[in-house]
């Protein structure tokens, strides 16, 4: 049966804080670059959005999933998932009363309960979930301790990471026993160090959009792939100001505020994490942690930015001499990166054996690598 990289959850260019790259012919050209074999399209509810999929070319025969994140009255954000872009269509007409800016913003604020939503989404033929769970801003973990809290009687049918976390945030809380674990990029530009940054590898039964639902619901997750959760940017407790970090006591016995520059401290997701867990761990899929390719050339030719031009030649070489990015990063042996950059193939090596120095990010700002 065929096994994918699947990134379900991104952005379209009708979002804030988003690249105008951000449309189906560059995400597709993204996709094909990184080893993306299934994309979510992001932002369905928006109408433009849902044309202008309808229209794409697909030669490579990606797989396109409609898919998008919208935020409640609690200000938590949830993943939503169809099989069809007409599921979508009837969620927006439904959402309307409740939303003004359906038609403009491709993340819309809805202004119902996480319960009513998901019963909007299950009457339409669609399936829902946390987005980045365990985040200090709008997420289900920030707002509740719990997912029938926020989700009543409604089905919940994955769960997503997020980039701050891996499966061990989630493996000892006991409601999450039998609810998969997701893992995608959150991309806001089809730049290589953001698309498919994070991706959960799926068992299907055929290459096609009807296959992966029922691939996420049952769980037939093989593998997550992604960031080191430390590099996310709210992994560790910390000022959202000048972005020092604090135990959780500390935090509590400083009411929150930082002594330094009374900043506001946002707890980080690995101690959210914590206080969730019980004693009892479930056993997930592996998930193996990966560091950009485009960032790890930034690293080795000591440039400030990726999107440098010698960083995006070298970048460009290694995926037109071997391929995708995936496949450098997770199956090329090193010896033959090395005929390319002996520098690259040292630090794939030094993160696939876990020789990597992780300075964790938190309060906002990412987290950095070291090899």
């Amino acid at each position: 049966m065929p096994q994918v990289a699947a990134d379900i959850h991104i952005h379209s260019c009708f979002s804030m804080a988003t690249s105008k790259d951000m449309v189906p012919d560059r995400i597709l050209s993204g996709c094909r670059t990184k080893g993306i074999a299934a994309i979510g399209t992001g932002d369905a509810l928006h109408p433009k959005w849902r044309e202008m999929w309808e229209d794409v070319s697909n030669d490579s025969g990606i797989i396109i999933l409609p898919t998008t994140e919208v935020e409640d009255e609690n200000r938590v954000h949830h993943l939503i998932v169809a099989e069809t872009l007409d599921s979508f269509a009837v969620m927006q007409e439904s959402f309307t009363p409740f939303c003004s800016h359906l038609e403009t913003a491709g993340r819309p604020h809805i202004r119902l309960k996480g319960e009513a939503i998901a019963k909007t989404v299950h009457e339409a033929g669609g399936i829902i979930g946390p987005a980045h769970a365990f985040t200090p801003w709008r997420s289900v973990y920030a707002a509740f301790s719990s997912l029938a809290d926020c989700y009543g009687e409604e089905e919940v049918s994955y769960l997503e990471l997020g980039l701050s976390a891996d499966s061990r945030d989630g493996a000892a809380i006991e409601e999450l026993a039998g609810i998969p674990f997701l893992t995608n990029s959150d991309a806001h530009s089809p730049v290589p160090e953001k698309l498919g940054r994070e991706c959960t590898i799926l068992d299907l039964k055929r290459m096609d959009v009807s296959s992966l639902l029922p691939a996420i619901r049952e769980s037939r997750i093989l593998m997550n792939i992604g960031f080191f959760p430390e590099e996310g940017k709210y992994n560790r407790t910390a000022c959202t100001r000048c972005y020092h970090q604090y135990t959780l006591e500390e935090a509590v016995a400083l009411k929150w505020r930082c002594p330094h520059d009374k900043g506001r401290i946002k707890k980080g997701v690995s101690d959210r994490a914590r206080e969730l867990s019980g004693e009892t761990r479930t056993v997930r899929p592996p998930y193996i942690h990966i560091i950009p390719l485009a960032e790890i050339i930034a690293n080795r030719l000591g440039t400030c930015s990726p999107r440098t031009k010698k960083c995006s030649a070298l970048y460009d070489e290694l995926i037109k001499t071997f391929g995708d990015e995936l496949s450098i990063l997770l199956h090329l042996p090193t010896e033959e990166i090395r005929s390319v950059h002996p520098g690259v193939a040292d630090a794939i090596a030094a993160f696939r054996e876990g020789r990597v120095t992780l300075h964790p990010g938190g309060g906002g700002q990412y987290g950095t690598f070291s090899v």
